[in-house]
């Protein structure tokens, strides 16, 4: 069967091999909501199987499957044969070096790190499509052996492909960073919150206002409005009342009423 054509205005056929079955139904909602066709299989096997049905204007794969995972069914499809050119994505975790060097040897040509970001993983594959990160054909040369921990990888990887491994890797930290940068801000102000009201409060014995962190002293309210969430309405208790109206000269009076 003929490939579909990615020219703006036809949709893209796009084959997501994934065998998690919510991950596969999120990627094929971001697609499908794109305006691609898309296939899906569950392994690098069945993988190989829709290859032979219809030609994908790009594979979508994630690493670890059964049957054959990621790396395999790049490395078939990379080496060689009708469907060498059709781009291929990986979706890794990155998170050992071991993986950089595994895809770097599968031949695989885009990357993105999961968790992914739907929007930016959408950029990404809008730009691929659209020829934007196809390697080009002077990308090929000679490949090297790396030996890292034991293990000896040979890496056979152009330019465009090093650099797009790069650029996922460094779009991954930037996404950790900002992430601890908002984490760190939460519990900064959490400890804020909370470092005053759970050590000990000076507060006055006989005037009960409390000493807050810069030698002032605050009424109780004002104090509990600073350092927590607690918002007050005023009232007056039994025993308050009764000595108040006594201290008036009211209390006798008060009591004729209520007779």
């Amino acid at each position: 069967m003929n490939g579909t054509s990615i020219l703006p205005g036809e949709k893209a056929f796009i084959l997501i091999v994934e065998d998690s079955a919510p991950q596969a139904n999120f990627l094929r909602l971001l697609l499908e909501a794109a305006g691609c066709e898309v296939a899906h299989a569950v392994h690098g096997a069945d993988a190989l199987d829709l290859l032979e049905l219809r030609r994908p204007a790009l594979v979508i794969s994630d690493v670890m499957m059964p049957v054959m995972n990621g790396y395999d069914l790049c490395r078939q499809i990379k080496a060689g044969g009708k469907f060498q050119a059709v781009p291929f994505m990986l979706l890794t975790s990155l998170s050992e070096p071991q993986d950089i060097f595994k895809g770097l040897e599968s031949g695989a040509d885009f990357y993105s790190i999961k968790p992914y970001d739907g929007t930016v993983l959408m950029n990404r594959v809008r730009n691929i499509l659209a020829g934007a990160g196809a390697p080009p054909a002077s990308n090929a040369q000679p490949g090297m052996d790396v030996n890292y921990d034991g293990h000896k990888y040979s890496i056979q990887a152009g330019r465009s492909q090093i650099l797009d491994l790069l650029l996922a890797t460094f779009e991954n930290i930037v996404r950790k960073n900002n992430e601890l940068v908002q984490t760190n801000q939460k519990l900064s102000e959490a400890l804020e919150a909370n470092k005053t009201l759970r050590g000990l409060i000076p507060i006055c014995g006989y005037c009960k206002k409390v000493r807050n962190d810069g030698g002032y002293w605050d009424q109780v309210e004002s104090f509990m409005a600073k350092h927590s969430e607690a918002r007050f309405s005023h009232g007056i208790c039994p025993q308050c009342f009764d000595k108040t109206m006594a201290e008036l000269g009211l209390k006798e009076e008060i009591g004729k009423s209520q007779t």
